[in-house]
Order: C-alpha cells, then structure tokens, then sequence
C-alpha cells in the first residue's frame, strides 16, 4: 500500500460555507506526513472526514484501503484538537476501556508499557480529574495508540507540553513510524513539522496549496537565503543583484534571493560596498515557506 490516505475530489459544506473544495490529498504509508494550514484552513475538517466523523458532500476517502468505515475503523487511532477523557475514571481503567473499544481483548500490559514510557507509571490509579493539564495530554495520546493502530492521525499533540515531555513524545511518534505506522501530523508549529516530518501538506481556505517531501518542497518553494553584515557599516540592498527580500535583524540583514539568483554575485555587491564581516548561505525556513504560499494565494484570491 502506497497510500495510507487518499482524498479524490472532496468538497464538503456545511450550509452556504465551503469547508473544502475539490480537494485531493495523499498521505504515504510509513511515514510522517506534516499537515499545516492557518486558523479556518479545514484541517480540522479534512481530519474529521479521514475518520469518518464527517462524510464528504462530494469525492471519495480512501482509508487503509477501505471507503467504509467499519473495515479502518479499529486500525485508527486518532488524537482530537478537542481533549475529552472521563475524569472520574482512573488512568489504568481508561486507557484499558478505549482499548478494549478497538477490539484489544487484554490491553493492560501494552497500557502499562505506554504509561512507563511516557512517564506516567505513577499516574495509573489516579483519577483524570487529578492529572495536570500535560499529564492528561499524554494520557490521550496513549488512548489513540495503545491498541498499535496503522494510521495515527494527532491534531497538536504537543498543545501544553513542557520541553521534556514534548520530546519525549516525539520520540514515542518516531518510534510508531520506525514501527510501520503512518502518522498524520496536525500542527500550528512549523519548528515541530520541519523536525519531525518527511512528507507536507499546506492548505488554505479549503485547498491544497503545497503537497511533497521535504526536498521537493524545497526544490520548488523554496529560496536561497543570506545572513549579511558590512563592518561598521549599513548594506545598500538596492545595489544588490537577484534580492527579492530584505529584512534586518539587528546589525545583521536577511536576503532573500529571486529564484536563479546567484549568491556569488550578491557577495560581489556585497565586497563593493565595504568589508564583509558574515555571509552565511542557507535555504528557506518552513515558516518562510509557509508565509510566501499563503500569502500568495491570498493575493490570488484578490486579483480573482
């Protein structure tokens, strides 16, 4: 199976709103694919549909091989945006009870498992009422997971982590991916989805807008970007060849370069004006990226 997750054609509506148009999207089997959009961009949507919580208005989902929920249901695991546990139960008791509800006939060693490597072993017998607001996150991260499910989609798993416990938890998604799993990933934060996932998907106002691995993302969204600074002096970027952007950072200044812009020529226009004391050659940021599609798109839409 290449594909975990095949979206053909979706349009869903909720009354006159379009939450999605015509949208195709592909998740690859066995990998952790970043899904990314702003606020009102219908991830959320997109994700409800995927598990079946929504049904589209047009086009076909394809889960695991299957268009019908009975046959993928069980072989999901899914972490919503919207926590919801039932606080007077215990810990131990409620991991095992959504176990057992996909069809894990005796789920406490693997609960257990879960609950030591996420260190919450301690935790098992308390009352979720009792858990912090971290706590009862990765306690909902292990519902999703600990029946071993073949897709595990998370919708900002990492919302209300401290950095120990996030990266603690990073490694537990690699460690499903290492395992076989495909993980869709749902996220606000772009340093998370440029560490962690091979594959992107960007959507805006219902469409897909960017989709690919990390290097055809780059290859075909991506810029050139210098770290510049004149000893003592302020750079002229209008004596500059191929700069599309500038921006400066303190004493230093941030290029972008046009795409075929030569970074050779820029350190020429550079040696022209003064002695260069940093020239740093990288490639665009995911969050950069990520700012020039949407923002592209948006002057789509106004000059429609």
């Amino acid at each position: 199976m290449t594909n975990a997750v095949v979206l053909t054609g979706v349009t869903k509506r909720f009354g006159p709103r379009v939450a999605l148009e015509a949208l195709d999207l592909r998740v690859r089997a066995g990998s952790i694919t970043g899904f990314l959009g702003p606020n009102g961009s219908g991830k959320t949507t997109t994700l409800r549909l995927i598990t079946r919580l929504y049904e589209p208005d047009e086009g076909t989902v394809e889960v695991l091989g299957s268009t019908t929920e009975k046959r993928a249901s069980d072989r999901l695991g899914y972490l919503p945006e919207e926590r919801g546990l039932y606080r007077s139960m215990k810990v131990l008791e409620l991991l095992c009870f959504f176990a057992r509800l996909k069809g894990v006939r005796s789920p406490e060693p693997a609960v257990r498992a879960w609950l030591e490597r996420l260190d919450l072993a301690d935790a098992a017998k308390l009352k979720v009422e009792a858990l912090s607001k971290g706590m009862a996150q990765r306690v909902q991260f292990i519902a999703a997971v600990a029946h071993s499910p073949e897709l595990v989609i998370l919708d900002e798993p990492f919302s209300g982590l401290d950095p120990i416990h996030a990266a603690q938890l990073g490694d537990a998604i690699r460690t499903l991916r290492d395992q076989g799993a495909t993980v869709l990933l749902s996220t606000h934060d772009m340093d998370v989805a440029e560490r962690m996932c091979a594959s992107l998907i960007l959507i805006h106002k219902g469409r897909k807008v960017l989709d690919g691995t990390w290097d055809e993302v780059r290859r075909e969204h991506g810029r050139s970007t210098i770290r510049a600074r004149l000893d003592g002096m302020e750079i002229d970027c209008q004596r500059l060849p191929g700069v599309e952007r500038a921006a400066q950072l303190g004493s230093e200044t941030a290029l972008t370069l046009a795409p075929g812009a030569d970074a050779q020529e820029v350190l020429h226009g550079l040696l022209q004006q003064g002695p260069v004391a940093r020239f740093d050659l990288g490639q665009s940021s995911l969050r950069e990226i990520f700012l020039e599609r949407v923002g592209a798109t948006r002057m789509e839409e106004a000059s429609a």
